[in-house]
């Protein structure tokens, strides 16, 4: 068969190399590629040429200088990585290759380039402002302290606070602080104390570990969590040189656990000593205004001596005396005063013991078990005083007292007692009722009073 194609149609090796890569570049945007080096070469021009491969094939590679002198790790065979670039054909040698823009360690390296983006963003936002973050109180009272609640980061805290200040009451609030779901753990149990109002201050702390054993930490959420929290919030996580998003958005970031804790509470030893030094300024102020007081008291009698008479000097410096003598007494009168409400201070103490208020509740119940017998015997006695009293009232009214004293009650046979003369007719029979008996009397006659 004869092939004989128009000479139109016959591509050089240079032009068909032309044509692949312009098709290849055109067609492929910036792409991020995964594998490990090998054939790595560093010719004196500062290039890198190198192959990303992994099991089953291989591509080539390029970065050219200066990109290749930002690199914060050095190269190396076997090191797997992520590169980003673009990918060109060589047209001298007909191969395709990805010329790189950028060279990142696989795995930290990642999560790297995914913190330093979120860090950004946030930071864009203020969330990591100076002017947010709130001040710790100057005493901590309650300390709520999220992390592990097995290893040596809550026992070096609790050493800590307990040598420095132990009167902080410190309460372990346990969530795990790596692994999946971790994050989201941590940012409830935040959110549960900040809630809660009883915390001064919310402490989150880690021991050291690596970049993807501390990535908990650097969830957005938690950070956005910390952020909003009202509580101020202390970040401990890891080592010195270990960094977090939560370090950054916390109102206080401490280099360790163990340093965390020290920021937080003041040295008991510390603030005793500070005491002891204000107490005996305070001593040496008192002192001095009474040494001035006396010194003014002396100038003001020698000039008083020296422009009045002697009499009227002679007062004045008793005048003098007599002051010395009461800012003396009232010195004491304080002192006194002091000693005095330390005294009863101790006594409320001694009265509200518990044995003392449990001797005062016998001794109670043992007078309120004789009280309802004395309590009625005493309601008896007041009902038969009044008894008889209304007996009394009733025998000083009753008409047969009356009859007793001499008098008699007249009355019909059906009862009806006679008041008067109108009362009665010639001829009726009546009763008179005396005090030992009745009468029957016969009425003959009626006369009205003389």
């Amino acid at each position: 068969m004869n092939f004989d194609p128009p000479r139109d149609q016959v591509l050089t090796p240079s032009q068909l190399n032309t044509l692949a890569r312009d098709l290849l570049e055109g067609a492929f945007p910036l792409v991020l590629v995964e594998g490990e080096i090998g054939n790595l070469s560093r010719p004196g021009s500062g290039h890198l040429y190198f192959t990303l491969k992994d099991a089953r094939a291989q591509v080539r590679c390029a970065l050219f200088k200066p990109k290749s002198q930002w690199l914060k790790f050095v190269p190396r065979e076997g090191l797997k990585v992520v590169a980003r670039g673009r990918l060109t054909l060589y047209e001298a040698r007909g191969d395709y290759q990805l010329v790189c823009d950028s060279l990142e360690e696989a795995g930290e390296g990642a999560l790297r380039r995914a913190f330093d983006e979120l860090k950004a963003k946030l930071a864009t936002e203020g969330l990591f402002d100076a002017e947010r973050k709130r001040a710790l109180p100057a005493f901590v009272r309650r300390l709520a302290v999220i992390t592990s609640p097995s290893g040596a980061v809550i026992r070096d805290i609790v050493s800590v606070l307990r040598r420095r200040f132990p009167l902080v009451e410190v309460d372990l609030l346990p969530v795990p602080v790596q692994g999946e779901g971790a994050a989201a753990q941590v940012r409830a149990m935040l959110q549960r104390a900040d809630a809660s109002g009883r915390y001064d201050a919310i402490l989150l702390a880690r021991g050291g570990g690596s970049l993807e054993d501390l990535w908990a930490f650097n969830d957005e959420a938690l950070a956005r969590a910390i952020a909003a929290s009202k509580v101020p919030v202390v970040s401990a996580i890891g080592h010195e040189t270990d960094f977090s998003l939560s370090d950054f958005a916390a109102d206080l970031r401490a280099p360790t656990p163990s340093a965390s804790a020290e920021l937080l509470v003041p040295d008991a030893a510390t603030l005793s000593a500070r005491l002891q030094g204000l107490h005996r300024q305070l001593l040496a102020l008192q002192a001095n205004a009474l040494r001035q007081r006396m010194q003014r008291a002396d100038r003001a009698f020698l000039r008083l001596q020296a422009l009045r008479p002697q009499a009227r000097l002679e007062a004045l410096a008793q005048r003098a005396r007599q002051a010395q003598a009461r800012l003396a007494n009232a010195m004491q009168r304080r002192l006194e005063r002091e000693h005095a409400a330390l005294r009863h201070a101790d006594a409320i103490l001694r009265a509200t013991h518990p044995q003392r208020r449990l001797q005062l509740a016998r001794a109670r119940l043992e007078w309120l078990r004789g009280r309802p017998q004395a309590i009625l015997a005493q309601r008896l006695q007041q009902d038969a005083l009044h008894l008889r009293g209304l007996a009394r009232s009733l025998h000083a009214v009753s008409p047969l007292a009356t009859v007793a004293r001499g008098y008699s009650i007249l009355q019909h046979a059906d009862g009806r007692i006679v008041r008067g003369i109108g009362d009665a007719a010639v001829g009726d029979t009546l009763h008179g009722r005396l005090h030992d008996g009745r009468l029957r009397l016969h009425v003959e006659g009626k006369e009205p009073p003389a």
